[in-house]
């Protein structure tokens, strides 16, 4: 008798026990769900537009651009600029040695590409990246192991964008207006800034980071690939 009863009891308990775990996801059930609102950007946005502001103000960084000399010496110009890209647009390639072959990148080139620098070594400034965040660099970035084609071939460069008073300008004397993509050149101080930037696309205002408050992208005249393709997801999404 007191076997069946211990049984009973053992039985009773669980099934309290069940009552009270149920009741409890039941409670917990009734709760209002929570959906996040995310509201769309309007306008050509830019993600990582915030870079610019970043490169300025980031206790990393913290560079000022403003008062940084300029090295006549180590000048770099837009006809190296642009003989070292395959057609204008096109990432540079890797014009010296490379400290691991098989790197992907990360701080093996943002040590140097970064923030830049005077390297003694090569006797030129670091050009600095306008997406360090992108640590895989070797994935666009090749070695330029050859200066001329393995095979004679009809391909030829489209010429770059002009630079000068009246090149890019919507009205004289307006300020000039952005002539490419802006796709992974958010950071439009990395190549308008500092003693690495060609000297002639050198701003004389680097501290007026806001840039697009003044500069407007520009459609190109030049022949270009269709970029829809390649166009990051979150922008696409974005400029509709």
């Amino acid at each position: 008798m007191k076997k069946r009863l211990g049984i009973i009891s053992f039985f009773v308990v669980i099934f309290i026990a069940f009552i009270v775990v149920w009741n409890y996801s039941y409670e917990q059930g009734l709760e209002e769900a929570y959906t996040p609102v995310i509201e769309t950007p309007t306008g050509n946005f830019i993600p990582s537009e915030s870079g610019a502001f970043r490169r300025f103000d980031d206790a990393g960084a913290g560079l000022d651009y403003l008062n940084m000399p300029v090295d006549e010496n180590h000048q770099r110009t837009l006809d190296t600029y642009y003989d070292n890209r395959a057609y204008p647009g096109a990432p540079p390639s890797i014009p010296h040695p490379v400290a691991k072959e098989r790197s992907f990148g990360g701080n093996t080139c943002i040590q140097c590409h970064q923030n830049g620098g005077f390297v003694e070594k090569f006797n030129a400034y670091a050009p600095v990246t306008p997406h360090p965040e992108m640590v895989n660099c070797r994935q666009c970035h090749v070695t330029q192991n050859t200066t001329s084609n393995f095979k004679e071939n009809g391909f030829t460069k489209p010429e770059p964008p002009k630079v000068g008073l009246g090149a890019n300008n919507a009205l004289l004397g307006g300020p000039p207006m952005i002539p490419h993509q802006l796709q992974m050149r958010e950071n439009c101080i990395s190549c308008h800034g500092g003693p690495s930037a060609p000297k002639e696309i050198r701003v004389s205002h680097p501290d007026r980071i806001n840039c697009r408050q003044c500069h407007l992208p520009k459609h190109s005249e030049q022949p270009t690939v269709d970029a829809n393709t390649f166009l990051r997801q979150f922008d696409k999404l974005n400029e509709k």
